[in-house]
């Protein structure tokens, strides 16, 4: 994953590329930000620096942002453009049920906050009373149960834990292609991550000191006295804690082969007694399903002994303090500023929160989106941007499979395998072919928590119906209107959104080498996904099977290891480095994309020279790009939460990808001694 129409199978791509081959006149310009540039760094010692080193210099990052780059550019533009579309649906009336009037009423209410204060806490009310009233351990299994939603996505959207005690994906079974299975991810923490409860260090401490007083004050703000309100705080950080030592690390979570553990329903009850399953399942709607994918089952064991051991009192102490945090953007702006003091201030460093229309743009869309995403493309995508991205699908595709060919190390049987599996991937550009409907969604102007509450319900039931249906490849696994791409391993499928495919990702006036630094390897780097540590364990009908020989599959993992340990040796703090093994598989991506990315790039020449723009040869224009594709400037903050729970690289260690490549040697002069430069036999070469 990187920060109109469904593209087909990939075979009838590769059949359109005379047919959809643009006619666009050649770039008078380069496309680059010169003016970013720092000439005085050496591009031997310092890329990023001579790509960005202006840039870095003048860049300010807003209060209410924990990063700027052009990402944040982007989101602020698409922000806009869907508020737009959010204000014209509030203010014009339409008939019930329809989109038209979910979206106006759903933003209107969440804008509402004179409504929102004299309501204070009486909407979340019910959901604290229901909490209250737990008399014993079954009606606890049915309150955890009842709290499960489809909040995880590990494969697609790397979303690997949720603040609910289990979260719930459906997706194909990775064993079993062509029928969908129930996946149970860990969750229950209010902390990002379980290093944040249990690792030592100054900085962590700090944290979970500012965490316990934020509890105390969410708590406070109920109307709880303030000694018995730092109680239950510290009660909760330590059943937080407790929940903690029993979850799997961020580098285990991402495995998918040591996360693939089929369960019966009756495995439940041996694997992890204490819990009352027959009432979890069945609150949480699951209770006729006999086949789930456990995730993550040290955490489902210790969750069903903590429903056993842990003082019923507790519980409900942490089921209320979950319920404030759910619920706070919804409440009264006391419980959005407390919120905000520490999700924003303490985790990220951000000093400001976003405005009203911003969060209730993002809310909207969280409840809403696809609704919401098919106005935007029908606004806001150029239907001839689409036969371009088309094209250059195609170029790259037929790229990574030459370099595929070429692979004198790779045995022909894998080489099969790898050339079918790319031949059978699905790409989708800009948006979902068929929509998500919202029929039956109940949004009701003035409830703005019951609108949230009702849509993330509404959600989990429609994920509940997926799973006795065969797989989709169609369905989207990101917004139309998200600043991103992806790609959805199971489904053997890519989705780049519109919200994406804009500049300076993707820029239609650029020329053809910063065309493929940008958003051509982004589709390289997705392309590449599904052949990099955890994707090349999927097979073209997105089965977990093992189709390497023994020795390619040893020389595979032996590349791997040389970009880990040349990711381990970047350190951003003296304190902390890179984990490349939790980064690898978006160090991958990324390395082999922009490969692929370079040879389509090349075959779009045609033979012909890259012209000489803004006095950059055409090698120079590429990599500069690429490099300035990642510019990001970060709070500090941030930038330690993102080393430890991020599968992505610091931005300024994935611009060094170019260091793999050896065209970017010659075009910037790079000499042995410099400080990036690797000897030829150093390179990292993975496809």
């Amino acid at each position: 994953m990187r920060p109109t129409t469904f593209a087909p199978a990939l075979a009838l791509l590769v059949a359109c590329s005379s047919a959809c081959s643009t006619t666009r006149p050649p770039a008078a310009r380069s496309g680059l930000d010169l003016s970013g540039m720092d000439r005085a760094a050496v591009p031997g010692d310092d890329f990023y620096g001579f790509a960005n080193g202006a840039w870095q210099a003048r860049a300010v990052i807003p209060p209410e942002r924990s990063s700027s780059g052009p990402a944040l550019a982007i989101q602020e533009r698409v922000a806009a453009r869907v508020r737009a579309i959010d204000e014209e649906a509030a203010r014009t009336p339409s008939p019930p049920g329809t989109e038209l009037q979910q979206i106006g009423d759903f933003y209107a209410s969440f804008l509402d906050e004179g409504g929102i204060e004299a309501r204070g806490l009486a909407p979340l009310q019910p959901t604290l009373a229901r909490i209250a009233a737990i008399a014993d351990r079954r009606a606890l299994a049915t309150e955890l149960g009842g709290t499960i939603r489809a909040d995880v996505d590990p494969l697609n959207a790397t979303d690997l834990s949720t603040g609910n005690v289990l979260g719930l994906w459906v997706e194909q079974d990775l064993n079993v292609p062509g029928r969908n299975a129930p996946y149970l991810l860990q969750g229950g923490l209010g902390l990002p991550d379980r290093s944040f409860y249990l690792d030592e260090g100054a900085d962590f401490s700090a944290l979970r000191v500012r965490y316990r007083e934020h509890l105390a004050a969410m708590f406070r703000l109920t109307g709880v006295p303030a000694a018995e309100a730092d109680a239950r705080a510290d009660r909760v950080l330590d059943h937080e804690t407790r929940i903690a030592r029993t979850h799997a690390t961020r580098t285990e979570t991402s495995d998918v082969a040591r996360c693939n553990n089929p369960w019966t329903r009756s495995d439940f009850e041996t694997r992890a007694p204490g819990m009352d399953w027959g009432a979890f399942l069945s609150a949480a709607g699951l209770d006729r399903q006999q086949a789930f994918i456990v995730w993550n089952p040290a955490a489902v064991a210790g969750l069903a002994a903590l429903a056993q051991g842990a003082p019923l009192e507790t519980w409900k102490e942490y089921l209320a303090a979950h319920a404030l945090e759910q619920a706070a953007p919804f409440l009264p702006r006391a419980f959005v500023e407390e919120h905000f003091r520490f999700h924003g201030t303490a985790l990220q460093g951000t000093t400001r929160m976003l405005e009203r229309w911003q969060r209730g743009v993002a809310a909207t869309d969280a409840a809403l989106g696809e609704a919401v995403g098919k106005t935007y493309v029908a606004r806001h995508f150029p239907p001839e941007a689409r036969r371009e991205l088309t094209e250059m699908v195609d170029r790259v595709v037929a790229a990574f499979d030459r370099r595929i060919q070429a692979l004198g190390w790779m045995a022909p049987a894998t080489r099969a395998q790898a050339r079918a599996k790319l031949a059978a991937m699905r790409v989708g550009i800009a948006h979902p072919d068929a929509w998500r409907s919202f029929e039956g969604l109940r949004i009701e102007r003035g409830d703005a928590l019951g609108n949230a509450e009702r849509a993330r319900l509404f959600a989990y039931r429609q994920a509940l119906a997926r799973i006795p249906r065969p797989p989709d490849r169609g369905e989207w696994a990101m917004l139309p209107q998200v600043v991103n791409a992806v790609n959805l391993p199971v489904r053997n499928a890519l989705n780049f959104p519109a919200g994406y495919l804009e500049a300076p990702y993707y820029d239609r006036d650029a020329s053809l080498a910063v065309k493929y630094a940008t958003i051509g390897a982004t589709i390289g780097h997705e392309v590449s996904h599904g052949f990099d540590d955890q994707g090349a364990l999927f097979d073209a009908a997105g089965r977990l099977a093992n189709w390497w020989t023994p020795d390619d599959l040893r020389h595979f993992e032996a590349a791997g290891a040389r970009l880990v340990a040349q990711y381990d040796a970047y350190r951003p703090f003296p304190d902390l480095a890179v984990n490349g093994k939790l980064t690898l598989s978006e160090n991958i991506a990324d390395l082999a994309g922009l490969a692929a990315a370079y040879d389509g790039w090349k075959d779009a020449l045609g033979g012909a020279p890259a012209p000489v723009l803004d006095g950059l040869t055409g090698d120079q224009q590429f990599f500069l790009a690429y490099a300035q594709s990642f510019r990001e400037k970060e709070r500090e903050q941030a930038l330690r939460e993102g080393i430890l729970t991020d599968g992505h690289s610091p931005s300024r260690y994935r611009a060094l990808t170019v260091r793999n490549l050896d065209a970017w040697y010659p075009a910037f002069d790079v000499r042995p001694g410099q400080g990036l430069h690797l000897a030829p036999g150093d390179r990292v070469r993975v496809w």
